[in-house]
């Protein structure tokens, strides 16, 4: 029997004239991801993407699990191509579904009869093919409401096809078919959920991390390219930029009150982000902030970093708790790896008493000790840049 995978449109069946670009950034998406296993044809019709495999030993297995993480795809199935007679797709249905079938009580037949030509209605497909699959299974019974198994008839253009219900796909649109943007990055369990959660919404994701050694180890480092590696199963392929800022952090410590270090850091942290995500094409920035977590995630620390920015700044976390956070986190599978003990340069020199409710005035007052402009340049004179990926 012939399988083939069978990709089912979301949002994108919404888009207007510009529905064939999102469908063609979603083809080349999905066509990487499965490299590793082999190589596949694809062709788009009425909402679907049929993927047919160039060769019958690939496994469609593992090509199904991969799929289930490109963005674009509201849901996928396995099916088995079918020639367009109603007694072949009896047949076939009865036989390739047997295991499923024979594991079940209840069922019933659904069709989708796109092709017109088709001499029998999506009704008498249904009745035709339960009929046979009772004779041929007689311990079943039809329940319309909540079967144990949904029997899936399409009859198409190309040809029909036969499967035992949808999976579930990754949902959102196509990533790189909303621009680019910068992620700052801390290795914590919040910001990779606010890249997966911009990947979801089309942006292809850079990211940015701040290491202070010696105060940072280099597993601290690794940690945060395992994270980025984990991120890349959605995400695609990420370039992470590795800044130095521990001569900054050090001149903040000697040279600014110790109550307003924190949220001097980040405006600093944030004005080398927006230098490199401009040289890298990127057009907003992307943090992990969530309303009132810590000190400088109130409402008044927001605005101060935000003032340090002179580009669009996405916190797609702003108004979730810790336990949805954390769960997005473990289903993407960043959070074991975000909770390793290891200091983080957020976590250097953290002030007794930091001040909750910062007033910009004052905070720009404290900078001017700074030579700001060499230190930032000497930082960005530093960076690293890593090419991530898992496959």
């Amino acid at each position: 029997m012939k399988e083939i995978i069978l990709l089912k449109d979301g949002e994108i069946a919404l888009k207007g004239l510009n529905r064939h670009a999102f469908e063609d950034r979603l083809i080349k998406n999905a066509r990487r991801k499965l490299m590793p296993v082999g190589s596949f044809h694809f062709k788009k019709a009425q909402s679907t993407i049929y993927v047919e495999p160039d060769r019958e030993d690939y496994d469609l297995d593992e090509a199904v699990e991969r799929l289930q993480k490109v963005f674009g795809i509201a849901a996928l199935t396995r099916a088995c191509v079918v020639e367009k007679d109603i007694e072949v797709i009896k047949r076939t249905a009865a036989a390739y579904l047997k295991e499923e079938l024979e594991g079940v009580s209840t069922f019933k037949v659904e069709a989708k009869r796109s092709d017109k030509t088709f001499p029998l209605k999506s009704p008498a497909i249904c009745a035709e093919v339960g009929e046979y699959l009772l004779e041929q299974y007689p311990h079943l019974s039809v329940d319309v409401h909540e079967p144990d198994l949904v029997v899936m008839v399409e009859v198409r253009d190309f040809a029909a096809y036969v499967h035992g219900g949808q999976i579930k796909g990754a949902g959102g649109i196509p990533v790189g078919s909303g621009g680019k943007a910068m992620l700052l990055i801390s290795g914590g369990i919040d910001s990779p959920v606010a890249g997966y959660m911009m990947a979801k919404r089309g942006l292809e994701i850079q990211a940015i991390h701040f290491v202070s050694p010696p105060y940072t180890s280099e597993r601290a480092k690794q940690k945060v390219i395992d994270l980025a590696q984990k991120m890349c199963s959605y995400c695609g392929r990420i370039k992470l930029h590795i800044v130095p800022f521990t001569e900054i952090q050090e001149a903040i410590r000697d040279q600014c009150p110790e109550d307003l270090f924190t949220i001097i850091m980040r405006r600093y942290m944030m004005k080398i982000a927006c230098w490199v995500a401009r040289q890298n094409e990127c057009e907003a920035l992307i943090t992990g902030e969530s309303v009132g977590q810590v000190a400088s995630q109130t409402i008044q620390a927001i605005a101060c970093t935000n003032e340090a920015c002179d580009m669009p700044v996405l916190r797609p976390v702003i108004g979730m708790d810790k336990d949805e956070i954390i769960l997005t986190s473990r289903k993407i599978d960043t959070f074991e790896t975000s909770i390793l003990p290891y200091e983080d340069c957020c976590t250097v020199f953290t002030p007794k008493h930091p001040r909750t409710k910062p007033q910009l005035k004052f905070v720009k007052l404290a900078e001017e000790q700074m030579d700001a402009e060499a230190l930032i340049a000497r930082a960005i004179e530093g960076i690293e840049l890593l090419n991530i990926s898992n496959s």
